[in-house]
């Protein structure tokens, strides 16, 4: 039964370092530092440059290729659902495999497909987010179409859209990087597999490296002031 309460305490930790990092990086003023939000200033920069150019076939391209990019990931999310869905069909398989190194690491096999349904609702969680990300690009992209003419870009009516498009592109933005996020923790969480003393270790693994590059990466010291 103590073994359990490790698998319960790493899978809590596990949680909670995902929901902490996820409130402090979008919630907070030191998140507003990342290079997530830099990035998010530049969209407003991009869409009020958009305003004054008459001709906005390179925009839409660009657009385009963020379109394209999220569906890739969405579609390899679908993919990895089913990946881990053969998983959990091969739980034979996967204790004998376990249980055949000279540790025996092998899990009781209730245990084992509660990891496998965790991996299916991470993967899950992060069709969704790309999937809506692609979406939300796409209302995007309509508004680019809708954008008014260059000869009207002081009007209150371009302001109105310009902060309206903004809004919405940073929307699809946050988006994609909450399924970029979900992908990040779903690898650590493959350290539950083995062991939940290894989850801890991949779950501190995985928050480290995702925090350097939000706050201590090159790109971050590129995107600075």
């Amino acid at each position: 039964m103590t073994g359990y309460w490790v698998d319960v305490a790493a899978v809590g930790f596990f949680a909670l370092e995902w929901l902490v990092y996820a409130i402090t990086l979008e919630h907070t003023a030191y998140g507003r530092d990342s290079l997530s939000a830099r990035m998010h200033a530049y969209r407003e920069t991009w869409v009020r440059n958009l305003l004054h150019r008459e001709a906005r076939m390179v925009d839409m391209q660009i657009m385009a290729s963020l379109q394209n990019g999220t569906a890739f990931f969405a579609s390899t999310s679908l993919i990895a659902i089913g990946g881990a869905l053969a998983l959990l069909r091969a739980t034979g398989d996967a204790q004998a495999l376990l249980g055949a190194l000279p540790l025996d690491l092998s899990p009781q096999p209730a245990l084992w497909e509660v990891k496998c349904i965790g991996l299916i609702l991470i993967f899950i969680y992060t069709f969704f987010k790309f999937a809506w990300a692609y979406r939300l690009f796409n209302y995007v992209a309509i508004l680019f179409g809708a954008m008014p003419p260059a000869g009207q870009r002081d009007t209150p009516e371009a302001e109105a859209h310009v902060i309206r498009t903004t809004r919405l592109f940073e929307s699809a933005g946050q988006h994609f990087n909450r399924g970029q996020r979900a992908f990040f923790f779903a690898l650590g969480y493959l350290g539950w597999f083995i062991s939940p003393w290894l989850l801890f270790i991949t779950t501190a693994a995985v928050v480290v490296v995702i925090w350097r590059r939000q706050f201590a990466s090159n790109a971050w010291q590129a995107m600075g002031s």
